[in-house]
């Protein structure tokens, strides 16, 4: 009798002891995600480069999403974007990158299946600066750089208060920093996050007819997701914490772990008031 008992708590134990093992498995089996960051450049570097290297960084290991590895160098991006290295990562971030990336061409088409298959792409600043002798990639950034009129304080409208990347920033804010324009460039094929409020700027200085000047947005490229911001120019912005949650946000996202439409939204022209 006394050793059947003894049996049953023996057998109890252990169930507990498996019931709170399966509870926390998931916590403790969930991998964090892998970031390829390319940093190289062909053209312009800018100075900010370093933080942008260090912030994103920082932000995967606060928010315990996310490792980063780099590629700095042209070796690094004809080795590390192809169809073998890219299987090992969730997202492919361009981090101020300019000017023709020395991509192979297996690398090019390795990177759009790559990221039509459901993989991630975030896009910051001068990533639209880049590989214009590719229209591909043109598309699946949503645009090309067109000059920087204003480098200034301004106010950007958030058209998009319940994105991830947002949803921090309330219906407008301030900032200041390069401010771009850009050319084969439309809604049609976005979501607009976020524009400048043209009471803020000279629009006299852009070249856009319709003074349409988005400062961020997303997309679908196949199953993939594309996440682009034109502020990062700043050392400054970097360290900004609204900027810091607005790229959380985007990455998240950019990665599948949060919800956000890309349905594209009217163009927003007149001044905020």
């Amino acid at each position: 009798m006394r050793q059947a008992k003894v049996g049953r708590r023996v057998a109890l134990l252990a169930l507990v002891l498996g019931a709170s093992m399966l509870i926390r498995l998931p916590v403790e089996a969930a991998a964090k995600k892998r970031i390829l960051m390319v940093t190289h450049t062909a053209g312009f570097r800018h100075d900010s480069i370093p933080v942008a290297e260090e912030t994103v960084k920082a932000l995967g290991e606060r928010t315990g999403l996310w490792e980063v590895d780099y590629a700095r160098t042209a070796d690094d991006v004809r080795q590390m974007i192809t169809a073998d290295n890219l299987r090992h990562y969730d997202l492919l971030l361009f981090g101020n990158t300019t000017g023709e990336l020395p991509i192979t061409d297996e690398g090019k088409k390795a990177l759009v299946g790559w990221l039509q298959s459901g993989k991630g792409f975030v896009g910051v600043h001068s990533a639209t600066d880049t590989l214009y002798q590719w229209p591909e990639y043109g598309k699946l950034i949503g645009g090309y750089f067109d000059g920087h009129p204003w480098h200034q304080k301004v106010t950007v409208r958030v058209e998009d208060p319940n994105h991830p990347a947002t949803r921090h920033l309330g219906s407008s804010f301030e900032v200041t920093d390069e401010i771009y324009q850009f050319r084969n460039w439309d809604r049609s094929d976005k979501r607009v996050l976020m524009s400048i409020d043209p009471a803020s700027i000279d629009v006299s200085k852009g070249k856009r007819e319709d003074k349409d000047y988005a400062v961020a947005w997303v997309s679908r490229f196949g199953k993939g997701r594309v996440f682009y911001t034109s502020l990062g120019h700043e050392k400054e912005v970097w360290a900004d914490p609204r900027y810091q949650e607005h790229l959380i946000g985007g990455i998240r996202w950019s990665l599948g772990l949060a919800k956000g439409s890309t349905e594209p939204l009217p163009a927003r022209t007149a001044a905020t008031r």
